[in-house]
């Protein structure tokens, strides 16, 4: 059900999966869907073990599958089993498919691609592989990437997990500061980038970032290693900075490769979190590869010939997910995007799939919003018949981008699947099968295979049963995919994710079940805003704004935003005698794009005399997410007699309604 603008409840059309999308399927009905469900629920370890055996390559067999539960955090998936994650996504596809596209790289000009097969991308992992060793990396240590989107950010993934050393892969446009956060919460002595990267027809200067990053924990980091991507003249410091095209000349293309335990730390990914520092979720081996693998192989229903293209970013999960492991684990041809859908023209992601006859798209609302209000011509001049499926990711898609994305671009004959998972799910947990399920507009529709929801109330935590009801959103049962730990905090992992609601992962969201048991994920219920599919912790972003000479106090909320899905509006109480004026603004707004990056940059900076706090000092951002959402009337915010200065909530609406009459 949605409402209109006049108020009225309408029925949401549900759509059944296109003839394109079912012909020759992986799951081509519900009832296969439900049958291969019920085993994946009632014998997990039998269904599981199954695929591991199926679809991994191991140097050890393991000798069991699965220990530990949710309660004591404890999870393990295939234990003792022993493998490679580089062997798994490259070596063996070498022998069935050496010429075969593994990656096309999309550059940021168009007509500049580049094509890299399985033979040559073992050839160039090993030599990145053989470079880090020669300069002291070995298995167990940790290894900080700040890359834009090129290949040599596959290779250098791949190449970390060749030798066993984790990578931690850090978003290319967070600033210094928060780079300098992550290299000294995993203490990594080394430190991969590029001279500079190339994004939307702006040149960004990653090697003077790494560097101002680096000055900060000088006492950590032993070397940079720098690809050239413009060969621009770069500092570069003797001893410390090397240039890793130099450094691979000399090596030989071919590493062995490390055997590593199926619970031995595959990456780590720093992710935003409530209390303001960012947290290092941990992905073990086996577990996150079977994971990403088999959600890519059905979610998107692939086939030895197809052309995937996720237009993610290697900074995030969906980009180590759902551009690097899933697809090349699967021997698939897999595309890495380098520019912006609005690069040079709203017709950059459709001239794409036209040049590389792409199968499968998967992008994030934000960008189909942002692209449907350009028009739909920059879609109708491009020969997109090759698509087979669309996919959506990083945050709840309205109904009405849905219905653009499927009527536009699709042509009424792509299934849409509309995918939700997290950095801790390791990849896609509620999702459409493109062959199998009949879709909702905005609905991410039935669990993968595994996956064992329940919808809790809030505050009692007792289980919501049946259709028509809406809480928390929870997971049952582990799952191989799952996170194990937050580096270094195993207790902050066990608070954020197992402890609210004993006996079950805690997803962090709101989420509703329909009538028709359809999930709808209604968004976070912590302080955790999603600007764009990145989520960004509010106390992260409060801080950076406190860091700024005027600013006294800070909240952070979430509110609507046509194109952003979320957009973030800012309350500051500045200091005594601060004239506002629209400098301080724009000021304000670079400290934040300073300290985090220029992704975070507020929406809205809004003046206010004080922030409504209980008597215990705690501020009430309900009150404020009500307030900048349009509700101005004090009697309808709900109770505000635990606020220590009741009158501050009028004087706060005064300021809204003033902004809103300029």
């Amino acid at each position: 059900m949605q409402e209109d603008k006049s108020g009225k409840v309408e029925e949401i059309k549900t759509y059944p999966p296109p003839a394109k999308a079912s012909k020759g399927a992986h799951i081509a009905s519900m009832t296969k869907y439900k049958e291969l469900y019920k085993e994946s629920i009632t014998s997990p370890e039998k269904f599981w073990e199954s695929l591991a055996r199926d679809n991994l390559v191991w140097s050890a067999p393991f000798d069991a599958v699965k220990f530990g539960d949710f309660k004591e955090g404890d999870v393990g998936w295939f234990i003792n089993g022993k493998l490679n994650a580089c062997t798994n996504c490259v070596d063996r596809h070498v022998l069935s498919r050496g010429n075969k596209t593994a990656i096309i790289w999309e550059a940021d000009e168009p007509g500049e691609s580049k094509k890299i097969t399985y033979k040559e991308l073992l050839r160039e992992v090993c030599r990145v592989a053989n470079a880090l060793k020669a300069k002291g990396v070995r298995k167990g240590d940790a290894v900080t990437i700040y890359m834009p989107m090129v290949p040599e950010i596959a290779y250098t993934m791949l190449a970390c997990a060749r030798i066993g050393a984790p990578h931690s892969v850090v978003f290319a446009g967070f600033s210094s500061t928060a780079l300098a956060s992550r290299i000294q919460n995993c203490k990594t002595k080394w430190v991969v980038t590029t001279d500079e990267g190339k994004r939307g027809g702006r040149t960004l200067k990653l090697k003077e970032i790494v560097d101002t990053a680096v000055a900060q924990c000088a006492d950590i980091v032993k070397n940079v290693f720098v690809f050239k991507r413009t060969g621009a003249t770069v500092p570069f410091k003797a001893g410390r900075d090397v240039w890793m095209d130099d450094l691979m000349k000399c090596q030989r293309p071919f590493c062995p490769a490390e055997s590593m335990d199926s619970e031995d730390t595959l990456f780590l990914l720093y992710t935003s979190g409530s209390t303001g520092a960012p947290k290092g979720v941990a992905h073990t081996t086996a577990g996150y590869l079977l994971w990403t693998s088999t959600t890519h192989r059905y979610v998107f229903d692939l086939r030895e010939d197809d052309v995937f293209a996720c237009v993610a970013d290697c900074g995030w999960i969906t980009g180590h997910s759902y551009i690097l492991y899933g697809p090349l684990c699967n021997g698939a041809t897999t595309v890495i995007f380098e520019s912006t859908p609005l690069y040079p023209d709203a017709g950059r992601y459709w001239d794409m799939v036209q040049r590389h006859k792409i199968t499968q798209f998967y992008t994030a609302p934000t960008a189909i919003r942002a692209l449907a209000a350009k028009g739909n011509q920059f879609v109708e001049k491009y020969d997109l018949k090759t698509l087979r499926v669309l996919g959506t990711v990083g945050e709840p898609i309205n109904p009405e981008a849905w219905q653009w994305y499927y009527d536009v671009v699709g042509k009424k004959q792509c299934a849409i699947v509309d995918t939700y998972w997290q950095t801790e799910t390791g990849g896609h947990i509620v999702t459409p099968l493109p062959g199998a399920t009949p879709t909702k507009p905005g609905s991410a529709t039935f669990p993968f295979f595994g996956i064992e929801l329940a919808i809790l109330d809030a505050k009692s935590g007792a289980e919501l049963l049946g259709n028509g009801v809406e809480g928390v959103l929870c997971v049952k049962q582990p799952w191989p995919g799952m996170a194990r730990t937050v580096f270094g905090d195993h207790q902050r992992y066990l608070d954020v994710y197992m402890r609210p609601y004993a006996g079950m992962y805690f997803t962090g969201d709101g989420c509703s079940r329909d009538k028709d048991g359809y999930y709808w994920i209604t968004g976070r219920v912590d302080d955790v805003l999603n600007i764009s599919g990145h989520r960004i912790g509010t106390a992260e972003i409060e801080s950076a704004l406190v860091l700024h000479d005027a600013v006294a106090e800070a909240a952070v909320v979430g509110y609507a935003h046509d194109i952003k899905g979320q957009g973030m509006a800012c309350y500051c109480v500045v200091m005594a005698g601060t004239v506002q004026t629209p400098e301080l603004v724009k000021s304000i707004r670079m400290q934040v794009r300073t300290d985090i990056g220029p992704f975070a940059t507020p929406d809205k900076i809004i003046f206010v005399p004080d922030l409504p706090k209980t008597r215990s000092g705690k501020i009430m951002r309900r009150l404020l997410r009500k307030v900048i959402s349009g509700v101005h009337d004090v009697a309808k915010l709900g109770d505000v007699s635990t606020l220590k200065d009741p009158s501050v909530v009028s004087k706060i609406i005064d300021v809204i309604k003033s902004m809103d009459a300029k």
